[in-house]
């Protein structure tokens, strides 16, 4: 019998990746092609960031990918000086909530955007970035 290969994209994720293996490993090889990408369920139309595979309204696995594209607005940010194991030599960063309307997105600010510069209310975009370590992940810039 042959043995079952492991899907585990998921450890290329963010600074240090706490998961290995999800449903949703596809974020990874979008991440790769440079897009930044959500799930939507086919039955009640739910937007999901980040992906799931299950919608918890319906009770399915009947989603489709969409891309997280155009212009979100700046809801909330928060610099940090202090972070968790496997994040210090991020210090200091910003983390920041962007509201696309259907769906919002909870991620990090570039660091070509100072701390200073934000502003509840700015437009900025989500784009995928490779970090410094080779992970990927996905950061809020300007437009």
């Amino acid at each position: 019998m042959a043995k079952k290969e492991v899907d585990d994209r998921f450890k290329k994720f963010g600074t240090v990746s706490f998961t290995a293996i999800t449903k949703t490993n596809d974020f990874i090889s979008h991440l790769e092609e440079g897009k930044v990408m959500g799930t939507r369920c086919k039955d009640c139309g739910a937007l999901y960031f980040p992906p799931r595979s299950d919608c918890y309204r319906c009770l399915t696995s009947n989603v489709e990918w969409f891309e997280v594209s155009g212009i979100g607005k700046l809801l909330s940010f928060s610099e940090l000086k202090y972070g968790p194991v496997g994040f210090e030599n991020d210090l200091p960063y910003t983390i920041a909530l962007l509201d696309y309307g259907d769906y919002k997105v909870f991620g990090r600010m570039s660091k070509d955007v100072p701390y200073e510069d934000l502003a509840v209310g700015m437009e900025l975009k989500t784009d995928s970035t490779a970090l410094p370590n080779g992970q990927l992940s996905y950061v809020f810039k300007r437009p």
